[in-house]
């Protein structure tokens, strides 16, 4: 794995994932980066990350949306990928999301999880996900299954969105601002495995509400109340019960996957084949495309 320069730039926001680190690095496309954002690891995570290759971001402020925006800026390539690095989702798989940005087909791939066996996706989680969700749904009219942290834009656009969120709700507040931005918004599956140590956020259902609560501020932008870095309007702060269902949303965006279906968050029992470690999954396998079917709203 080279380190630069590369084709695409993946950056993986990490807080103590030492352990799943290697399994996730081995699986990065020859010729592309990865960016290891170390956000306060304790567990030697940036040792393991310097060790397989990667490029090591050092993000003292805590929150999953500040460690992913410091891999954003620091990224130099064209399209830049953004995954987990707990070893629940395998960045191979982001080839075809690559070669569809590429090719013009979308603006931004972001990918559909479908949960390998028990425990891959808890019950709090999955239900958090689909009220976000059908949120989305009502805010931008996008008809979207999942919120997942899989995904690839390219660079300079995804700058100009300017993302303030430093918390759980930065990947809510990146696909809502490309919805009003006009974005083409695609979705294709992915085999979601079940991730190696605890979750940060979505382990317990109190993770899961305060993600849920972070997400729904930023749905609030649909009344013109951007978010901002610090002070009172935080992105993070803790929105009031009208604003989970803000309405709106300007029809600009198209959604390219399943139009016609409801948000339901992805079933264990569609899940495709594969996708354990050491293997690779067969949905999404790199040089082939995904078998979501796709249509444009």
């Amino acid at each position: 794995m080279t380190t630069t320069p590369s084709d695409v730039d993946v950056v993986l926001p990490c807080l103590n994932e030492a352990e799943a680190l290697p399994w996730v690095l081995e699986r990065i496309p020859p010729g592309w980066r990865a960016l290891v954002v170390d956000n306060g690891s304790t567990d030697g995570s940036d040792r393991v990350a310097r060790a397989f290759g990667a490029t090591v971001v050092h993000e003292p402020r805590r929150g999953f949306g500040a460690a992913c925006h410091a891999g954003l800026t620091a990224a130099t390539a064209d399209v830049v990928c953004f995954c987990d690095c707990d070893a629940s989702l395998d960045p191979s798989l982001l080839v075809p999301f690559v070669r569809e940005v590429r090719d013009g087909g979308a603006d931004l791939v972001l990918g559909r999880r479908r949960p390998q066996g028990r425990g891959a996706w808890p019950a709090h989680a999955r239900a958090g996900n689909l009220a976000l969700a059908r949120m989305l749904r009502r805010r931008t009219g996008l008809r979207l299954h999942d919120l997942g942290p899989l995904r690839a834009a390219r660079r300079e656009p995804l700058l100009a969105l300017s993302l303030t969120d430093r918390r759980s709700g930065y990947p809510l507040q990146m696909v809502v601002r490309a919805a009003d931005a006009g974005w083409r918004i695609a979705e294709l599956d992915v085999p979601y495995l079940a991730r190696t140590g605890a979750s940060k956020v979505t382990g317990t259902w109190r993770g899961t509400w305060q993600a849920v609560r972070d997400m729904s501020r930023v749905l609030g932008e649909a009344r013109g109340e951007a978010p901002t870095v610090g002070g009172r309007g935080e992105a993070s702060a803790v929105g009031g019960p009208g604003e989970a269902s803000a309405v709106g949303g300007r029809g600009e965006a198209s959604v390219v996957g399943r139009g016609g279906e409801t948000p339901t968050g992805g079933r264990g029992g569609e899940a495709p084949t594969g996708g354990k470690p050491g293997e690779t999954p067969t949905a999404g396998k790199p040089g082939e495309t995904p078998t979501a079917g796709r249509s444009v709203r």
